[in-house]
């Protein structure tokens, strides 16, 4: 009854406001719809909303009540109280069924908007907007002819050697006010409607449509995303995203259906003056492609861009376009990659018109391509500039490529080369002197000599022509999607190809990103290094991105991270080439949908909005890219992060500043004084186990240069060093029965050296190498280990006790479990119980900590007085999709399984209500009748519950995490149920598994603070490595320090945790593990190839010593500060120790504002 609603309204008025006359807001009005049936389609709610609506509108313009809101219930569908799902009322279908919750628009939204666009049901006058206001082009003058190899091989010069650390570093910064943000789309791709109307077959719809095309699934652009006829759906997703220009292409062939002005189709006009219409009223700029692929059939037949006829053909068209359109579009393209058209449609035959003529075709293709471009130009520069004062370009495809070798000449000139053959092809003769490029016409002419032929394959351009070409673009427009390595290699002779003139080979860069195409990794700093390319070749131009994206398989659907990481580093690249290196990057496009993809038809998706091609409906749902490109484009860039602003200040006045080794990492000495074996000694003399055969017999040699290891300590001012005691050096098979007094002498002779050198010792019993002999009568497995270790710290605890005031039972039980009895890539190597094993092992680990920190309360800690607790790791977790509440469940997952395992019952009593019901589910899922987790009894929970005195943190990186059901299967993995990755902006290091994450320290610590009652917590490691050759000036580990280090004081000065230490790993380049020594996280460079084996201290040593004489971090703009030391010379340490100088150092690179931060603490600065 809508119209009880007018009703209403007037009683309202008459009873209530005749007095005050208060304005009525409605603030509610809707109707439900049962979720079955086609639920997009919501035909009964349109016409409620119509009726109810112009109820209201009657209400206010007939008689005079005072309505100001007319809100409809609701937005999406939600839960509706005691109906649940059933009743949806939103203007949104939301797919409850689907962990990412779409958000898909019901036809009721279209026709809301179009409502709220009107204000009502008349259509009223929209404000004029006529697009971007654009300064007039920039005529260049003419360039001279590109030399070989061009002088913008400089590019090569500059980029190529830069380390990755170099290359990586993200950069925070902005673009311009009045950078045009967009997307894009082409006709045959999206419109559908192909004989709609009097539109005229193209040669894609004669393409797709004939049996065997070739296209996946023999697919056609027949439907696509039915653009044609869901323009309101379209403008709608525009208007969402607020984008500030679109790009489209016309169709020429719904336009003139046969390919000529006798053959206009009003129609096909009038759905682009819609189009445009709509989306000047939406303030969005059109950006127009006047020809992109879909060449009218009608003109193919007559020999299509083989024709000479077809310039004027073209120009024709374009004048059409010119004349209808240009009112109101100011930037044209007059056509799209036609590189791609030329050598695809005319050389390998894989797109229509499916020519093979690879000798020849391409060249006359792209020689008529050109002329007709520079045509049109000019058309456009006599005709219309004058009245329309718009801009006029061409879209080229550019690939980038680096030299297998920059160091080779050869190398680099075919890298020049490709860049000439593909972009310069093109661009050279358009934006340069007319011709083409000297490499491109170099290598045809002596390849069709080579031939017998009297003449280059390639056309000449007359000096007539070269005048009409040159200078014929007002701005360049690039596509741009990947990067790739080349090689100089002399081309086959015959057959005549485009392809062997080049001479040179391309291939991946195995090191990046694959991509679900082919051939086409995804490349982020080749963006960087193309626009600079082209800002040296074309003489500085107006740089437009008309395209790039990245292709994932359809059914990824919503959550699209690979897209989600391509615009966080392609256009952070994009970024750089403007802010550093002042390349004129005004625009930036992708692309606004899932579309026909032509060869590869609907299996890949690039757009930000996944369409359902199943769906007679084609609905738009945004992708988890579309939130991020939103937000990108609101911040114009990339803003810096308060994570990663600098606060200064300093930490408490004896906090502890320490460095880390582990016995069997440093010491050697693996048969030496007594000593037994260890399950590391079997397990690094087991081939296959460690790279490069490694082992530690030798290693650091440790154990015969303690005076060098306590030199370097010295040499970095610590006031701490944590060490780990070989238990097959002080018990040779484990047990008390023989104590190794030679061990034990070594130990207190380390102790003593220490404390002469005022450097206090943090020791940790166990750091993974056990006893063979207790391997071999199981292990951690065997539950009689809980009795061993506990006499082991026993005797220690006896013999160094009284010179040690900070204890670690056990070192990372997380990895022992894991590494060691999981994948088995760690000692002791097992991976066939991956179901039980690992819980069994953490369960012994737990309760032997608990009575070795009881021995020690009980028998030592009145004399002694020190402090003991565990170790543990943990990487911190971030959600994959911050818009999922699946995603935050399964990061958390991955906190509570690394930390949570050991810290849980130690700290709080039992293991964590997740992790019990994690193992749980997963055990009755595969059918066991209880859970492979090992339950603690009542008096255990008691006996383990406090056994701690501070919390020993290990910590390097972060993951993001995303739920996996593993369905029945039995392992630790499944019971975690979640995949880890690692965002590809995060800076690499020498391990593939650590990436630079200082955020998740701080995080990390502030979890640790809420779940376990804050308390005291010492970083017991932190740090980072490298690998390959050796560089002394490691600038990596100093930004690692920097970054890392200024994230513990922010827990400490703003958010209260109570830190009290930190940990540098490592002190020295040691083996790492299975990695033997390729990977490097010393602080000190060990020269291997020398037999003493001298420690160098890398740049990093006066970084780290200088935050340690500071107790933090300066201010610099109170500075100079006196704690703040200069560099030393990078020379080996040795006993003595000698003084050296050091060198003043900044601590960030980026500029930011300042911010005072005042606390109960020491004053911290945020900069």
């Amino acid at each position: 009854m809508p119209e009880g609603l007018r009703s209403l309204l007037n009683h309202i008025k008459t009873k209530y406001l005749a007095v005050n006359n208060l304005p009525i807001y409605i603030t509610g009005n809707g109707m439900p719809t049962n979720d079955s049936g086609d639920t997009l389609n919501d035909v009964s709610r349109i016409e409620y909303m119509r009726g109810y609506i112009s109820e209201a509108l009657k209400a206010i313009e007939i008689d005079k009540v005072d309505v100001q809101r007319f809100t409809v219930q609701s937005l999406m569908d939600g839960f509706e109280g005691n109906k649940g799902y059933s009743e949806r009322f939103g203007l949104h279908h939301v797919n409850f069924e689907d962990g990412n919750r779409p958000r898909t628009p019901k036809q009721s939204a279209y026709f809301f908007a179009q409502i709220i666009e009107q204000n009502g049901f008349v259509s009223r006058k929209q404000d004029h907007f006529e697009g971007v206001k654009i300064s007039p082009p920039r005529r260049s003058t003419p360039l001279p002819p590109s030399e070989v190899p061009s002088a913008s091989k400089a590019v090569w010069e500059k980029f190529t050697p830069q380390k990755k650390f170099d290359r990586q570093m993200y950069h925070y910064g902005n673009f311009s006010q009045d950078f045009l943000w967009g997307v894009s789309s082409s006709a045959y791709q999206i419109e559908g409607g192909w004989n709609a109307e009097g539109k005229g077959p193209s040669v894609w719809d004669t393409f797709t449509q004939t049996p065997g095309s070739g296209v996946p699934d023999n697919v056609t652009g027949d439907i696509a995303c039915d653009s044609y006829n869901k323009l309101k759906e379209d403008l709608y997703m525009l208007q969402a995203l607020k984008v500030k220009s679109y790009r489209f292409s016309l169709s020429w062939s719904r336009i003139f259906p046969n390919g000529r002005r006798e053959s206009l189709n009003q129609k096909g006009v009038d759905y682009y003056n819609r189009l445009i219409n709509g989306l000047l009223a939406r303030k969005i700029t059109p950006m127009v492609t006047i020809y992109h692929w879909d060449l009218p059939q009608a003109l193919q037949d007559i020999g299509g861009w083989q024709n000479v006829q077809m310039i004027d053909i073209f120009n024709d068209y374009c004048d059409f376009c010119f004349a209808t359109f240009g009112d109101r579009v100011k930037f044209w393209m007059t056509m799209n990659d036609p590189q791609g058209l030329a050598w695809l449609g005319y050389g390998t035959g894989q797109i229509p018109p499916n020519m093979e003529e690879p000798g020849t075709a391409p060249y006359e293709v792209a020689h008529n391509l050109i002329k007709a471009h520079a045509t049109a130009y000019h058309t456009y520069d006599k005709t219309y500039r004058a009245s329309q004062g718009g801009m006029v370009s061409i879209a080229l495809n550019a690939e980038w490529v680096e030299p297998k070798d920059i160091n080779v000449p050869r190398d680099l000139v075919a890298a020049d080369r490709a860049m000439q053959f593909h972009l310069g092809w093109f661009a050279h003769p358009i934006f340069k002197n007319g011709d083409y490029p000297e490499a491109l016409k170099a290598q045809v002419l002596v390849k069709s000599e080579l031939q017998g032929l009297k003449t280059s394959r390639l056309p000449s351009f007359t000096e007539e022509e070269k005048n009409l070409i040159k200078g014929t673009a007002d701005m360049f427009c690039v596509n741009h999607y990947t990067s790739r390595i080349v090689t100089h290699v002399t081309g086959a002779i015959l057959p005549p190809s485009y392809q062997n003139d080049r001479d040179y080979t391309e291939e991946e860069m195995t090191d990046q990103p694959t991509t679900a195409i082919e051939f086409t990794r995804a490349v982020s700093f080749g963006m960087r290094r193309l626009l600079n390319w082209i800002k040296e070749e074309y003489g500085d131009p107006d740089i437009y991105i008309t395209e790039n994206s990245v292709s994932t398989p359809m059914e990824y659907a919503y959550d699209d991270i690979d897209r989600v990481f391509l615009y966080k580093t392609y256009i952070d690249e994009a970024l750089k080439a403007y802010e550093l290196d002042g390349v004129k990057v005004k625009g930036y496009a992708t692309y606004l949908m899932d579309s026909f993809q032509f060869f590869h038809g609907y299996q890949l998706g690039f757009g930000l909005h996944y369409i359902d091609f199943n769906n007679i409906h084609r609905p738009r749902i945004p992708k988890f890219s579309a939130h991020l490109y939103y937000n990108i484009m609101k911040d114009n860039g990339f803003s810096l992060p308060d994570d990663e602003k600098m606060l200064y200040g300093e930490f408490k006045k004896d906090f502890i500043w320490s460095s880390a080794t582990a016995s069997y990492q440093i010491e050697g000495a693996w048969r030496q004084g007594g000593k037994g074996l260890s399950i590391w000694d079997k397990f690094t003399h087991t081939p296959g186990n460690i790279l490069q055969h490694d082992t530690g017999d030798i290693a650091c040699n440790s154990y015969n240069k303690m005076e060098d290891d306590i030199a370097a300590l010295k040499k970095v001012k610590v006031s701490h060093y944590r060490f780990s005691v070989s238990w097959p050096r002080i018990l040779p098979d484990g047990t008390t029965k023989y104590i190794n007094q030679a061990g034990l002498n070594y130990y207190k002779k380390l102790l003593d050296s220490l404390i002469a050198a005022n450097i206090q010792p943090q020791v940790t019993l166990y750091h993974w190498d056990l006893p063979q002999a207790l391997q071999d009568v199981g292990g951690w497995e065997n539950e009689t280990i809980i009795e061993r270790f506990r006499d082991y710290a026993d005797v220690l605890f006896e013999n160094l006790g009284p010179k040690v005031q900070l204890w670690i039972t056990f070192n990372e039980p997380f990895i022992i479990a894991i590494l060691g009895h999981v994948q088995g890539t760690h000692a002791p190597g097992f991976s066939d119980r991956p179901d039980t094993l690992p819980y069994i092992v953490s369960h012994n680990i737990i309760k032997a900590h608990a009575e070795a920190w009881h021995v020690y309360n009980d028998k030592y800690r009145a004399s002694q007085n020190g402090m003991v607790s565990i170790t543990v790791n943990a990487d911190w977790a971030e959600p994959r999709n911050p818009y999922k509440q699946e995603d935050y469940e399964a990061a958390r997952s991955v906190v509570e399984f690394y930390l949570g395992w050991y810290a849980h019952p130690i700290f709080n009593g039992d293991y964590s209500p997740l992790m019990k019901r994690s193992v749980l589910e997963q055990s009755l899922a595969g059918g066991l009748t209880k859970s492979r987790l090992p339950e603690f009894t009542p008096d255990e929970i008691k006996r383990i519950n406090g056994t701690y005195d501070y919390f020993g943190l290990n910590h390097y990186c972060s993951v993001l995490a995303f739920p996996v059901d593993f369905g029945e299967i039995q392992h630790f993995e499944a019971d975690r149920g979640v995949v880890l990755l690692r965002d590809r902006t995060w800076l690499e290091s020498g391990s593939h598994w650590l990436t630079m994450t200082p955020f998740g320290l701080r995080r990390l610590l502030k979890f640790i603070k809420h779940e376990f009652g804050n308390p005291p917590i010492i970083i017991t490691e932190n740090g980072v490595s490298e690998n390959g050759p050796v560089d002394l000036n490691d600038v990596h580990r100093k930004y690692f320090y920097e970054k890392y280090i200024n994230q513990v004081l922010k827990a400490y000065l703003l958010d209260d945790v109570n830190v009290i230490g930190y940990t540098a790993w490592s002190l020295l380049d040691n083996l790492e593990w299975a990695v033997g020594y390729t990977e490097r996280f010393g602080l000190f460079y060990v020269n291997r190839s020398d037999p003493d084996l001298p420690r160098t201290p890398k740049a990093s040593v006066s970084f780290y010593s200088s935050i340690i004489s500071c107790n933090g971090f300066p201010d610099p703009t109170t500075g100079p500060h006196e704690c703040w030391n200069s560099t030393p010379t990078a020379i080996p340490t040795s006993a003595p120790t000698t003084t050296s100088t050091t060198e003043s150092t900044t601590t960030s690179t980026t500029e930011s504002t300042t911010e005072s931060t005042t606390t109960p603490k020491p004053e911290g600065k945020v900069i």
